[in-house]
């Protein structure tokens, strides 16, 4: 979906967790926010994949620990099953295993549940149009993991790369969110998307994790 299209249209979610005391009132809460329809509540992965089944829905707000089947099972038959619907990972767990299954299972944004309701509607947009979204502790740990397991050089960077987009690759090694990249350079968050995009294109980037990866790697972080 192009980010056009997620402005003019509702957005379709459904709301993934074990616990109807945290789901229900999470999928009431996202049911106020603009430009956002909550069509399912699942209490675990078979539900979550009826829900897309029986569609449509554009993205998943992920339990990791649900009963049945978990979350990053769930995240990896919805990349092979209905790769169109993008996984935003809502969880109390933020260790390695969690976050780098999560991720390797093709989820497209991580959040910990101290994430605030805005917090958590910009994920399901940013989600929608694309684009990743990483809890600040999660993008941390990212940062930890690879710094002591930095996998080989993939090779050097390209060098059609521009200086911008070389700045733009190691703030995300730092760790900073698309914000924070905005307001370390001076520009815009569209400014630092299109920056992202082109570099992550040139590169063979395919995802924020990988490109802290990456950064770490090249020596830019």
């Amino acid at each position: 979906m192009t980010g056009d299209a997620v402005q003019e249209q509702q957005l379709k979610v459904v709301v993934a967790d074990d616990q109807a005391a945290v789901r229900e009132p999470l999928a009431a809460v996202l049911a106020l926010a603009e430009g956002i329809e909550v069509v399912a509540a699942a209490a675990n992965g078979t539900e979550v994949l009826a829900a897309v089944a029986a569609g449509p829905v554009d993205v998943v707000l992920m339990d990791l620990r649900m009963p049945v089947m978990d979350g990053i099972e769930t995240t990896r038959r919805l990349a092979v099953e209905a790769p169109q619907v993008a996984v935003v990972v809502l969880t109390t767990f933020a260790d390695d295993d969690s976050i780098l299954g999560a991720l390797g299972a093709g989820a497209r944004g991580y959040l910990t549940k101290n994430a605030g309701r805005q917090d958590i509607t910009r994920a399901i947009r940013a989600a929608a149009a694309g684009q990743s979204v990483l809890d600040r502790e999660v993008q941390e740990r990212l940062l930890a993991t690879a710094r002591t397991k930095a996998p080989p050089l993939e090779g050097p960077l390209p060098e059609d790369l521009t200086p911008r987009e070389r700045e733009v690759l190691a703030l995300i090694g730092e760790g900073l969110p698309n914000r924070g990249i905005a307001e370390r350079l001076f520009i815009s968050e569209a400014t630092v998307k299109t920056h992202i995009n082109n570099l992550f294109a040139k590169a063979g980037i395919r995802d924020r994790a990988d490109a802290v990866r990456r950064a770490i790697a090249s020596g830019l972080a």
